[in-house]
Order: structure tokens, then sequence, then C-alpha cells
């Protein structure tokens, strides 16, 4: 693999909470690999930032009676801290409402209107004469053609996945009144997707054996379909980034065509913040490997629309992978705001503590088809696997050698079979289990890790140290040194799924330094104003994706344990909470 991975992740709309859909579809996929990257030594980088022009957020403000400007402070500086308290690495987490931002905006759509990739033509538009305005397509909903979903949106059908004309739905809405809009004419800017579709067919006919299949098979018939044509990139809204061409100083950059941009001003920024201003150029080469972690609901625009965009403007590389997760149902239902059916970051990091819902949401992470989030589920794998496997297996054998032991790592004597045969084991698990994070299969890596723990808790319940200490004091070091070992590089794989608590570990086992790095909020100046963005500090970390030697002698620290029981009753009454919340109980 090269050693130059861009990590990209979606960019939310800041109108509501970052909620447990957001972390399981893009947010925590994305971090486990670029943590992974990072220790295999690799120059990979993370980023991302807050999708402020989208219209969920103008509908927001519109509902509250502010400025769109108003909403996207609030939310955005909330998500910061969710991420930091989350443990998502991002080298820079940035916004859309940035001069830099704006300046790359602009100047993809000059460039793909210089290539020829942009045509202005008048079209049909919604039109609510309630409102008196044009509606966007995301203020406009209704049945969609193709599946009858009924909460299809103007720009696209969340249950099917298909990129929708505002003007093929059935029974159209306006979102802000709900009365019947009219059809208008409008004169706008497209992409020319239909004469993108030949360099988009060769792409995506090469070799992407790699990619999901959901991702690839939706892709591809998409292009060889035919259905692809040209696509607005402007619209009749003032919440967003002005047209810049004579005549369209009222319109405003499509948001859809705009915040992909995002994956280019990022690196553009992160060059600014670096001092190199040029430097953004070395993450669109073609030793670069680039990977978007998107929601399913996000395919196209990331497999069709954004290639087509870097296709037209000519040198940048295309994205190498884009696995896509589908939905993570809670409780049976699709998540949604606007029904109240959520489970918030925030609101769960007030009671409970981030790795056990780290691992929930990998181990149970719809990566092949919807998978479906219950708080007795949540309770059960925090308990039987986190507390009980894991948990257990560090918290007897650190407590049993600080004790007996003087808090130090015994010397082993001679290893018998079933000694190397663990060892053995363990650490073969590092190439395999590397491997299907390299292929974006973090369940099944982290499935692979913990049956590694269980085995390595079959081996202590074996060996029985407890008993070997009264009757021969060497084998019972030995059988401890072989299960601090087997800890430590189990603790080394599980660093990129339970950040928090392997960094516990890793000081209990005496290591100095930081596994995990630090995540922190800086303020960035620009001319008009300030703006906060998510930072990475990354300079001091120690670990490597290789099976450290633990020294015999190593002074321990004091162990403690790494996760907390919970008591059935908490399945009942965070259900209860949210039965509430959305008016069903």
């Amino acid at each position: 693999m090269p050693e130059k991975i861009a990590v990209f992740t979606a960019w939310p709309y800041v109108n509501g909470n970052l909620h447990i859909g957001h972390l399981a579809g893009a947010y925590i996929p994305a971090d486990i690999f670029v943590r992974y990257q990072r220790m295999r030594g690799r120059d990979a980088v993370l980023l991302s930032g807050s999708d402020t022009h989208g219209t969920p957020v103008e509908l927001r403000a519109e509902r509250e009676g502010v400025s769109p400007r108003v909403i996207v402070d609030r939310y955005h500086n909330l998500d910061l801290e969710a991420y930091i308290r989350m443990g998502v690495s991002y080298d820079l987490y940035t916004e859309t409402d940035t001069e830099n931002h704006w300046h790359v905006a602009q100047q993809m759509f000059l460039r793909l209107l210089e290539q020829g990739y942009l045509y202005r033509d008048s079209m049909q538009a919604f039109y609510c004469e309630n409102c008196k305005r044009f509606l966007a397509d995301r203020y406009v909903e209704g049945t969609c053609p193709y599946c009858h979903y009924d909460s299809a949106r103007g720009d696209q059908c969340d249950n099917c996945g298909r990129l929708l004309d505002a003007l093929e739905l059935i029974s159209p809405r306006c979102k802000i009144c709900g009365s019947t809009p009219v059809v208008r004419s409008t004169e706008h800017f497209f992409l020319d997707l239909e004469k993108l579709t030949p360099a988009l067919r060769d792409w995506l006919e090469d070799d992407k054996e790699h990619w999901r299949p959901n991702v690839l098979n939706v892709s591809r018939n998409m292009v060889r379909s035919g259905e692809l044509r040209g696509r607005p990139v402007t619209r009749d809204i003032g919440w967003g980034i002005p047209v810049p061409v004579p005549g369209f100083e009222n319109k405003t950059i499509y948001v859809w065509m705009e915040a992909v941009t995002g994956y280019l001003s990022v690196t553009v920024e992160l060059a600014q913040i670096e001092g190199d201003p040029e430097g953004w150029r070395r993450w669109w080469t073609p030793d670069v490997r680039s990977y978007y972690f998107i929601g399913k609901d996000n395919i196209t625009f990331h497999t069709i629309i954004w290639p087509g965009m870097l296709i037209g403007h000519g040198g940048l590389v295309l994205p190498y992978d884009v696995p896509a997760n589908e939905y993570l149902m809670v409780g049976g239902r699709q998540l949604s705001k606007s029904r109240n059916w959520v489970i918030e970051a925030l609101d769960y990091l007030q009671r409970y503590d981030p790795d056990p819902l780290r691992y929930m949401l990998t181990i149970n992470n719809p990566e092949k088809s919807d998978s479906n989030f219950t708080w007795e589920e949540f309770v059960r794998r925090n308990n039987d696997e986190l507390v009980a496997t894991w948990g257990n297996l560090v918290n007897r054998v650190l407590t049993f050698v600080y004790r007996k032991f003087d808090g130090k790592v015994p010397a082993p004597g001679p290893m018998d079979a079933q000694d190397e045969a663990l060892l053995n084991q363990i650490r073969a698990g590092f190439e395999p289990i590397g491997q299907l994070i390299e292929e974006c299969k973090f369940k099944a890596a982290l499935t692979e890790i913990m049956t590694l723990a269980q085995n390595a808790n079959r081996y202590l319940n074996e060996k029985q140290p407890w008993a070997q200490i009264e009757s021969d004091p060497q084998a019972a070091a030995t059988t401890l040194y072989v299960c601090l070992q087997g800890i430590t590089w189990l603790r080394t794989m599980l660093t990129p799924f339970l950040p928090f608590t392997c960094q516990q570990l890793h000081e209990m086992l005496g290591f100095d330094g930081s596994l995990i790095g630090r995540i922190y909020i800086e303020e960035r100046q620009e001319s008009k104003r300030s703006h906060r963005v998510l930072r990475y500090d990354k300079s001091n970390l120690v670990g490597k994706w290789e099976p450290e030697r633990l020294e015999p002698g190593q002074q321990l620290r004091k162990p403690k344990p790494l996760f907390r029981k919970l008591d059935e009753s908490v399945a009942e009454e965070e259900t209860r909470r949210m039965l509430e919340s959305a008016g069903l109980a």
C-alpha cells in the first residue's frame, strides 16, 4: 500500500446534534482506519468538516426565527465536542462557511465552466406561491416515483437511493408550509454528466473489486443505464456561496456541488495551517489512496458526481475506495431527527463511556446490510464481551501479578507447547487482522481480536496460575508472563477500535507515551471572521502495528477495571427515554 493515505468523511449538516447513525455510518469506521494507518507508519490524514449551507440548516433557522449562522455556530461547536469525546481523530475538521472554502468552491465552478463541463439552460422548478419563493430540492417532499416512498426529497430518495429531479415527485409539497407548489421557469448552470459518462464508465469498469458490492453495483448500474443527464449546480436561494458569473448574483452554488468540493478545500486549509500553501497538492497525486467514508444515501454523490467533477477539473486523483455503510436502525426503526428517534452522541456520553459505544457500533456495523441497535444488545455486549471477556482477562492477570510479583512483569521459565501455541496464535493475528482493516472489514477484524481474547481466557483458566503459584512458582510466572505478553499484543490490535481503554491499559502495563494522540479545538482567523476547527496532535505517537516485546521486570502501574458492568435496567430506562422523546410511550 502507498505511504500516503487520505481519509475523508461525509460532511454532516449542522442542523442538529451528531447521533449514533452518523458515528456508525462514517466517523467511527474512518477513525479506526486512519488510526491503523498511522500505526503502520504511513502518512495518513483524516479530513472533513460541517456542511453549513445545506437547506436543512436554513429550514431549522427559519423555524427558530434566527439566521443560519446562529444554527451553524451552535451545532458545529457541539459536534466538535462530540468528536473529541468519542475519539474521532481528525487532522482537520473545518466547515464550509469560510473564505478558503468559498474561494475553492468558486474556483472549481469556474474551472468546470472553462473546461466545458457546465452549461447554461432554463429549467422548470417548483415555486411556492404561499412562501413566494423558488423551492430548492430539499424544500420539496413527495412520493418517490420509483419505490413509492412517501417522504422522498426533491434531490434524492433516502429509501431506494436514486438521484431525483424534484419535478419527478408524486404529490409534491412545500416543506415550509405544506402547500402544493406550482412549476415556473428559472435559469441555471448544469453539470454535464452525460458528457462525463464515458470517462466515468471507464473508471468504474476498471479494477474496483475491493469496493463493497452494493456501492459498485449502484454506481455501475447508473452509468450503464444511460440515465445520467445534466444536473443543476446553481439554485435560487440566498444562503450559500454566490455563483461567480455576472447575471447570477442572486443565485448560489448548489450545496451538493459545493459541499463535495470541501474534500479539496479542506486539504488547502490544512496546507495553509502547516505553512505550505501549495502543500495541498500532495494529497491529490496518483500515489495517494483516497478513501471516502459515507452512508449509503451518499453513494452516488461520491462515486458519480464528485469523480465527475474531478475528471472535469483534471489533474486530481479519483477515489480509491468509497466504503459506504448501510443504515443503522434503532429498535427496528430508521433514525430520524425530525421524529426525535435518535441517540445523540453527547446525550449518550452524559451517562456512559465512549469505548463501549465504539465497540457496539463496530461489532454491529451495517457494512453489508442494515443493522439494528437495541439497548438490550448494548448492555449484553458491554457485560458479556467487554467486561467478562476482555476486561476480565486484563483485570485478573494484572491484579494477580501486581499483588504476587511486586507489581513487576515476572520472568518466564521454559515454555511448554501450550504457552508457545497461545503466543504464536496471537502474534500471527497481526497480519490477517491488519489485512481486514485494510479492506475496511472492521466488524470481522474486531471479531477476530475478541476470539483471540477468548482463547487467552481459556488458556488462563486451564493453566490456573493461582494454583500453580502454590506448588510451582516458576510455572505460575511463565503462565502470567505469557498472559501479559498476549494482553500487550491484543492492546495494540484493539487501539484503533478502543483508544481510550487501550491507553489506560498501555499505562497499567508500565509503558509511557501516547498511543492515541491529542484531539483539540483551534481558532482559525480569516480576514472577516474566525472559525473553530478540530485538530489532531500525532507528533509523539508511540504505538506501532507490530508485536511489541514485554520485558521481564517491567514495573506495572496499579491496575483498575477498564469497563463498567451495566445493570440490565439500563436497557429498559434508555428505551423508555427514547419512546417518550418520540411521543411513542
